[in-house]
């Protein structure tokens, strides 16, 4: 899920719980909290371990998952937030490969161990996305990574590797991945459309034989929320529904007026600008 950000700049914890309810009355098991659609990356640690506290309070005993993003390209780092991620009841959370400084397997595998320590028996997901990481973890690695205690899933954004993993639950990373992992007996994913065709995408794990063709039929939301720099185009297309998620943190900014006119396009052409926010 994005995070809510107020007119200056703060996050908005009133558009968050809005925003959470959103999302579950809308097709959507669980949430992903402080991940990269969520602007983690310019989130102080106060900040993301806040949000990730609101929302688990604010679920209460519901049976939505919340998984935190707690990824860090500094292994002490990542384990730190996992502590704290784990400590404010998240019931998973999803690690993303070290970026920037590119480790090898011998350091991945190191890197992996040491979050799952520090996790203490929460399921960690892995995530692979080497389009913001500049590292592919193949998935012979995956499945080495797959004996490490406590990590259960992947979170698979590379198509390229799209393929079943022993001893992971593949996760599509990607919303035009979402069919492809279904059809190979895939848990499911952790998607951006899904904020704003959440019901058609819950349509595609319901109804099997209709998958194909719904998934067809969003191709076009697909292209529009990748048109820029995610989240750029799903906060936007979340304001001109009215579910008022307000603007971004430097160094991204709003879409401009281009961008904008190829989001309002398909959120036109499934009839989405009548939407009106769910009561929180």
């Amino acid at each position: 899920m994005v995070t809510p950000l107020d007119a200056a700049g703060a996050i908005d914890d009133n558009a968050t719980v809005r925003l959470v309810h959103h999302l579950l009355d809308h097709g959507s098991d669980g949430l992903v909290v402080a991940g990269s659609t969520g602007e983690a990356a310019t989130l102080s640690d106060d900040e993301h371990i806040g949000l990730i506290d609101l929302v688990v309070e604010e679920l209460g005993c519901h049976a939505a998952t919340v998984i935190a993003g707690a990824g860090s390209n500094d292994t002490r780092h990542a384990c730190q937030l996992t502590e704290r991620a784990v400590a404010a009841g998240a019931d998973a959370v999803l690690s993303v490969t070290p970026y920037y400084n590119k480790p090898n397997r011998r350091g991945l595998r190191r890197h992996y161990e040491e979050v799952a320590r520090a996790a203490g028996g929460t399921p960690i997901l892995l995530y692979n996305i080497p389009s913001r990481t500049a590292l592919d973890v193949p998935n012979d690695l995956l499945g080495e990574l797959a004996q490490i205690d406590g990590i259960t899933g992947v979170k698979q954004a590379n198509p390229d590797n799209l393929g079943l993993i022993d001893g992971l639950d593949l996760y599509a990373g990607n919303d035009d991945m979402f069919c492809d992992v279904l059809e190979l007996g895939g848990a499911g994913g952790i998607l951006v459309a899904s904020h704003l065709v959440g019901d058609a995408m819950a349509r595609m794990v319901s109804e099997p034989l209709k998958r194909r063709a719904i998934d067809q039929e969003l191709q076009d939301v697909y292209s529009a929320l990748a048109v820029t720099t995610n989240p750029i185009p799903v906060k936007a297309a979340l304001n001109m529904i009215g579910l008022d998620v307000g603007g971004l943190r430097l160094p991204l900014v709003e879409a401009d007026a281009g961008e904008a006119g190829v989001i309002r396009a398909a959120l036109e052409q499934h009839g989405l600008l009548a939407a009106t926010p769910s009561a929180s």
